[in-house]
């Protein structure tokens, strides 16, 4: 299993509000999509769990896993900011 940084990390507002947090790996990704995402439907959702386990099973790029965790937050309505300076 491949754990990696993300070229670019994703900051997104966490279940409380004000609160954020910046994912920067692969495994964090998933983390959060299997335990502490706010709803476990939607095609996004399913393609972003599927792009992740490909990421750490190294058959897809670093990258293509990140973009699909930030479409999966965004279908989720959960607030996004890629980059490295938030603030």
């Amino acid at each position: 299993m491949r754990d990696e940084d993300f070229d670019v990390p994703v900051t997104i507002e966490t279940s409380q509000t004000g609160r954020y947090m910046t994912v920067t790996r692969t495994a964090q990704a998933a983390s959060l999509l299997l335990g502490k995402w706010p709803t476990t439907s939607g095609p996004k959702y399913r393609a972003a769990l599927r792009a992740i386990k490909q990421v750490l099973e190294q058959e897809k790029t670093v990258s293509v896993g990140r973009k699909a965790f930030t479409a999966a937050a965004k279908e989720a309505d959960v607030f996004v900011r890629e980059g490295r300076d938030f603030g």
